[in-house]
């Protein structure tokens, strides 16, 4: 029976990003909030007690190389998949060797899918399957969204952790490892690095670990004996150093770009848009933060927003860079300049608070359907009232649980399209009250 999967880190030719890649915790720098000392992801993978997990995080931030460590430490076969090389031809034959090894040797196989939103949902729904019998332990690496690319019935059988970019910290560690390192780094070049330029390199990198590496390799190639401030500017792309004067990443940009949505200031919302574009982030990312945005920040002021958001990140999808521009700037400018309301947001913050916090009593029996007999003699359904029977289709009816009746979670404001939602409310509120002043006397 074969061996798991060895990872020769010798090969010369190999990029020094992925020659630098740890076998072990003790050389893995950053994501202590999920790796570090106690973390639930490293207890369960130094135990060997691994189940399905995806790992969603930027690109540079640790999700392959945690995939390698598992590799290293596990006991069981590790097999690595890549979704942009590998088909469902690809999977049966994986499935097939997984279903020999645990039937004939007990040997669990561990199966890394790198990049597994490049699957459609369809796609995605073969490995269910083999993850609920057993025969595979799934790890999927993702930089997109989940709860927008992978399939629902997947993730419900998953542990989802989630990695942020980077601290300069650890870039800098990963940087000067390199710089040391004989074996696998740039270690026998004795290459020095000015503090300008190490300063330099970690900023541009964004939390990017294999941005920075790729850099440094470069630089090494024409750097005598120490890499100084204006070589890391002239081996990093200028369309990247330009939009990123200044200190500006990935995340910073587009905290500035929803700021200035939710300022109502179109023409900043358009500058930012425009350097993000011009430093060549992915497009699907803007349109996906303008579709949050949309509910969260404008909500039912402007309900055309989300409608707006949705088919600006379909057409995003289908005409990319650089016509989709022109859609992102559209739909941006929009947002900008639409009334604002985030009553939808803390409407469902607060309920969300009460489920988790309150004690629940349980459904209101006359709001649960009786589709039986049996459900008739327990009083389900009984005493409910149909609104279409009553004079402007409402009657005075309690909806929520015993203990939270009379409990306001949506606030609607005076902005835009709410203002008429809040005047219907507030008659229906009325009518209301009067029905109760009538039942008390």
């Amino acid at each position: 029976m074969e061996n798991k999967t060895i990872f020769d880190k010798k090969h010369s030719d190999r990029p020094l990003a992925d020659k630098m890649r740890p076998l072990n915790f003790k050389d893995f720098f950053g994501q202590d909030d999920i790796v570090g000392s106690g973390a639930l992801l490293r207890k369960i993978i130094e135990k060997d007690q691994l189940s399905s997990i995806i790992l969603w995080g930027p690109p540079g931030t640790g999700k392959t190389t945690l995939a390698r460590i598992i590799a290293n430490v596990t006991k069981s076969y590790f097999e690595e998949f890549s979704a942009v090389t590998s088909g469902v031809a690809d999977l049966r034959r994986v499935v097939k060797d997984a279903t020999e090894r645990k039937n004939f040797y007990n040997k669990k196989t561990i199966l890394f899918v790198d990049e597994i939103h490049r699957f459609n949902k369809a796609q995605q729904d073969g490995f269910l399957p083999h993850i609920e019998n057993g025969t595979i332990i799934l790890i999927g690496a993702t930089t997109e969204n989940p709860g927008f690319e992978i399939n629902s019935a997947l993730m419900s059988r998953s542990k989802l952790f989630e990695l942020k970019p980077l601290s300069k910290e650890a870039v800098r560690k990963i940087i000067k490892k390199a710089l040391s390192d004989i074996e696998n780094g740039l270690g026998g070049l004795k290459l020095k690095i000015s503090s300008e330029a190490l300063d330099l390199l970690v900023k541009y990198s964004a939390g990017d670990a294999r941005v920075a590496l790729n850099a440094l390799e470069l630089v090494s190639k024409i750097s005598s004996k120490k890499i100084a401030a204006n070589e890391i500017e002239e081996v990093l792309s200028k369309k990247f150093i330009s939009a990123y004067k200044g200190g500006d990443n990935h995340y910073d940009l587009i905290s500035v770009f929803i700021k200035s949505m939710r300022g109502s200031d179109p023409d900043a919302t358009v500058y930012w848009l425009a350097r993000m574009i011009e430093a060549g982030e992915d497009p699907k990312f803007i349109a996906r933060r303008m579709l949050v945005f949309a509910s969260e920040d404008i909500g039912n002021a402007a309900p055309m927003a989300l409608v707006l958001a949705t088919s600006c990140f379909q057409t995003v999808e289908r005409v990319g860079l650089p016509e989709a521009r022109i859609n992102l700037s559209q739909c941006a400018i929009y947002l900008a300049s639409a009334p604002k309301s985030n009553a939808s947001y803390l409407a469902i913050e607060n309920a969300l608070k009460d489920v988790r916090e309150k004690d629940f009593s349980g459904i209101p029996i006359h709001l649960v359907n009786a589709s039986t007999n049996f459900d008739k003699e327990r009083g389900k359904g009984e005493g409910y009232k149909y609104p279409h029977n009553f004079n402007e289709n409402w009657v005075n009816q309690e909806y929520l649980p015993q203990e939270l009746k009379n409990k306001k979670y949506y606030r609607p404001t005076d902005n835009g399209s709410e203002a008429e939602i809040k005047k219907r409310l507030k008659k229906i509120n009325d009518l209301k009250n009067e029905k109760s002043k009538l039942s008390d006397k």
